[in-house]
């Protein structure tokens, strides 16, 4: 049985080692399960325009000093982008043709498909994909019991009167519900008569064992601290310079902050997928503001911390939470938390959570049966 999996991953402004790792992960629950996974090729209207190898018009921060820094990034975000592209021909089983709404119709046909599972990442967001007809699995070929979501997320949506009634409507595609957040639990339940349910992200779904067969060997030799900024914080960057100075650690430094590079940061955007599991596997600490960075931070054990950052602070909550790990969520850098992170008590809790996602997961594949 071939299960399509359709996700926010390919088709971006920037890449983004969460969105590939999260699809990776989740195609590779799913074979363990027992189904074919295949990487839908899948292109929302809504990111038809985004570029990766022009990023300038759809950046976060639009001030000059960040557009600066973009530009003299460029030549890493070339390599990157290559490294990106190669890791999702290489790495998954795709559909052959790219799907757009024009053609989506035709991918039963064309690929084989007996079913889809819609997730992870914010792909139920209306501030930041509408109503795709793709992720709300609205297309004809996925209406009728062909689909259900997997981690699929609301972020911190803003929803009116009339954009309720068209959630309603796409909710009633989907033959179950696992969602990522508690926050929609209780609506999604109440506006449907099928399984809803709070499910970790697929990158939880394998173990660090999983990820060692697709992570590169150590690449940088000496000590050091990681660095990972998914948006420029000059209070963590901050955090971390005093913190390695303290421990006698060289920063390596995955952002777009190219000037870094003057404060004698080691910069390395261009680092692939694989490159980015060697780099967090083998930090002595690692210093984030990325949902996926702290997950893969936990999945290799290594110190960490994780700074507040607007639109993320809900999910990296929650799963703090479930770690057992609230107090390392940062703001101003002076917070107290403890030094010591007992991770097989963590590892407890990820992994009783895990059990519980994987069989929510094969219930869902039984259902599109």
């Amino acid at each position: 049985m071939n299960i399509g999996v359709v996700s926010y991953n390919i088709y971006c402004n920037f890449t983004n080692y969460g969105s590939a790792l999260q699809s990776w992960a989740l195609t590779q629950a799913i074979e363990k399960i027992g189904y074919h996974a295949l990487l839908t090729d899948y292109c929302p209207d809504i990111l038809a325009d985004k570029d990766p190898l022009n990023p300038f018009e759809n950046m976060w921060d639009k001030d000059d000093e960040s557009r600066r820094m973009c530009e003299l990034t460029m030549p890493a975000i070339r390599i990157n982008y290559e490294k990106f592209d190669r890791f999702y021909h290489e790495r998954f089983d795709k559909t052959k043709k790219k799907y757009t709404s024009a053609n989506f119709n035709e991918i039963i046909e064309d690929e084989g498909i007996d079913g889809f599972v819609c997730g992870s990442d914010t792909i139920f967001c209306p501030d930041e994909f509408g109503f795709d007809d793709g992720y709300y699995a609205n297309y004809d070929c996925m209406k009728n019991g062909f689909a259900v979501a997997y981690a699929a997320s609301f972020g911190d949506p803003h929803f009116t009167e009339e954009t309720y009634q068209i959630l309603n409507a796409r909710l009633q595609n989907f033959k179950a519900f696992g969602l990522r957040e508690n926050l929609m639990i209780p609506y999604v339940s109440e506006h449907t008569s099928v399984p809803v349910q709070k499910v970790v992200d697929p990158t939880l779904l394998l173990t660090s064992e999983d990820y060692d067969h697709i992570a590169e060997e150590r690449i940088v030799q000496e000590k050091y601290l990681l660095l990972y900024a998914r948006r420029y914080n000059p209070t963590m960057t901050e955090y971390a310079e005093k913190l390695a100075k303290e421990n006698g650690w060289k920063i390596v430094d995955i952002s777009l902050r190219a000037t870094n590079a003057e404060r004698g940061h080691q910069m390395f955007y261009e680092a692939g997928v694989e490159e980015f599991l060697s780099l967090v596997k083998h930090a002595e600490y690692v210093v984030t503001n990325s949902f996926h960075g702290m997950i893969f931070s936990v999945q290799y054990r290594r110190p960490f911390v994780v700074f507040s950052r607007e639109q993320c602070d809900t999910k990296i909550e929650e799963l703090l939470e479930l770690f057992g790990l609230s107090d390392r969520m940062l703001v101003n850098g002076n917070e107290a938390f403890r030094s010591e992170i007992d991770y097989d008590a963590v590892h407890g809790n990820i992994s009783a959570a895990r059990e519980k996602s994987l069989k929510f997961l094969a219930m869902e594949l039984e259902l599109i049966k």
